[in-house]
């Protein structure tokens, strides 16, 4: 098998490295859009580097993971203010606190009904708002599985990331929750996305693992060359590969459907990356929690 190109990296620093770039999205308007969990804010980055945000208020709410909405806006989770926040593309920032004490929104999708889906780690619950702001909660059949990254499957259904729970749950839109556990134990996935190839994909930051479901629950894992290495987000790509953040060892990585590997290593050392999107220009962009964005052209 030929070899591949080896990937061009560029990093744009978007901010002070106490910031801490978290979540990344590819927006309506044709940019990237990201939070900065430690001072509580939104940026936006341009393809070619040109950077803005938006503060949030209160800035300690810890905005968390971010998705685009069928509104034309972005939403974003506040880990530690329990509200979803919506803005749009001009800057304007609504918020909206969730009905249950607590509850740490992390992960969030549009789903197929035109709503919002968002897991409540804190809580054990799945939940969906409209674009209005109208909040349904669903609870899991599992006490402290800290629900995690949600993305929505090709069967219309919800899928998620129980961390502690060590499983992956599905969830249609009316509420009705099944539970696969992972054949790994203490596998703690996170991130989690839909492939090219009608399955999901998720990543497993205990066990150094990437694994794949199908939608009637058959489970495939793949092991990393480094087991230490913490992958953290994963995310579809334009060639049917799934990309995937290396938090703990500095380097993204790439997926086949047929479980083949390959790894780049970040420019700048111990960057730690967390998410990861495709973005408008065809590139992978992640966010770096040392103050960075960086797009990843697979070459």
């Amino acid at each position: 098998m030929p070899c591949r190109p080896a990937a061009s990296i560029t990093e744009f620093p978007v901010s002070g490295p106490g910031a801490g770039p978290y979540g990344i999205t590819s927006g309506p308007d044709g940019a990237l859009w990201f939070t900065m969990v430690h001072h509580g804010r939104i940026g936006r980055i341009t393809p070619d580097g040109d950077t803005t945000s938006h503060r949030l208020e209160p800035d300690t709410g810890g905005p968390s993971l971010i998705a685009a909405g069928p509104d034309g806006a972005l939403w974003f989770t506040e880990f530690r203010g329990h509200r979803i926040g919506r803005i749009g593309t001009s800057g304007e920032i609504t918020s909206f606190p969730l009905p249950t004490p607590d509850s740490g929104p992390f992960g969030i999708v549009a789903g197929p009904d035109d709503a919002l889906w968002f897991t409540e780690a804190g809580a054990d619950r799945v939940g969906r708002i409209t674009t209005d702001g109208r909040v349904t909660e669903f609870p899991l059949p599992v006490t402290g599985a800290f629900p995690s990254a949600i993305a929505t499957g090709p069967d219309d259904r919800l899928w998620f990331t129980m961390n502690q729970a060590n499983a992956i749950g599905a969830v249609t839109c009316d509420g009705a929750v099944t539970v696969h556990a992972l054949p790994t134990p203490a596998a703690a996935p996170v991130g989690i996305t839909a492939g090219g190839d009608g399955a999901l994909w998720f990543v497993e930051i205990g066990a150094g693992r990437v694994g794949r479901i199908t939608t009637d629950g058959r489970i495939d894992e793949y092991g990393l060359p480094d087991p230490s290495c913490r992958p953290h987000a994963i995310t579809a790509g334009a060639d049917g590969d799934c990309w995937f953040t290396e938090w703990g060892a500095n380097r993204v990585g790439r997926i086949t459907p047929d479980g083949r590997i390959d790894e780049y290593v970040l420019p700048s050392p111990s960057s730690e990356p967390h998410g990861i999107v495709l973005g408008p220009d065809g590139a992978l962009w992640t966010a770096l929690e040392t103050g960075a964005v960086a797009r990843v052209d697979p070459g």
